[in-house]
C-alpha cells in the first residue's frame, strides 16, 4: 500500500482500485475535519441495545463537546463510559469519515462548566439543554475516499454472518 506524505510529517496510506482511491487520514487531518463540522452521531448503548443520537457539537482541546437535556443521552453518558462518535462529509468528488472512540462524561464542576461555556456551543433545536457532555478520545481514525462515475466491479462474496 503506497504512503503519501502529508503536512507536519504525517503520513496517510492510500489504496486504489481502478479509478477509486481510499486513504487513511492522519490524526491531525481527523481533528481538522472534526473541527470543520457541526453535526455528528453519538453511538452508545441503551438498555443493552445499540443507539445512535445525532448531536451538534464543537471540538474543544481535542475533545468532543455537546449539550443535552435530561434524558437518554445524558443517562447513557453517565452509565456507558465507552462511546463512539462519528462525523462524515462529502463533496462531488470525494467523501470522508472520522470515528472517535472514547469515554463520555457529564461535566459537573464549576470550572469545567465555565470552560465548556467558552466553546460557544448553542443548541440547534432551541430547547433547553443545560448539561454538557465531553468525550475524551481513546482513538481517532478516519478515511477519505474518492468517488467514481463507473460502477463497482467487485465479485460477490458471501456474508459470513448473513450467508
Amino acid at each position: 500500500m503506497p504512503q503519501t506524505r502529508r503536512a507536519r510529517g504525517a503520513y496517510s496510506r492510500q489504496m486504489t482500485n481502478g479509478t477509486r482511491s481510499m486513504s487513511i487520514l492522519s490524526t491531525t487531518e481527523c481533528w481538522d475535519l472534526l473541527a470543520s463540522s457541526a453535526l455528528g452521531r453519538l453511538v452508545t448503548s441503551v438498555d443493552g441495545n445499540p443507539a445512535i443520537f445525532p448531536v451538534n457539537f464543537v471540538v474543544q482541546h481535542r475533545t468532543i463537546l455537546f449539550r443535552t437535556a435530561l434524558g437518554t443521552k445524558l443517562v447513557s453518558a453517565a452509565i456507558n463510559n465507552n462511546v463512539l462518535f462519528e462525523v462524515d462529509g462529502y463533496s462531488l468528488s470525494e467523501g470522508w469519515s472520522v470515528i472517535v472512540s472514547g469515554v463520555a462524561r457529564s461535566i459537573r464542576g464549576e470550572e469545567d462548566i465555565a470552560e465548556a461555556e467558552q466553546a460557544g456551543l448553542i443548541s440547534w433545536t432551541g430547547s433547553e439543554k443545560q448539561h454538557y457532555v465531553r468525550i475524551r478520545p481513546r482513538s481517532v481514525t478516519g478515511r477519505r475516499f474518492g468517488f467514481s462515475d463507473e460502477p463497482a466491479t467487485s465479485v460477490p462474496v458471501e456474508d459470513p454472518v448473513l450467508g
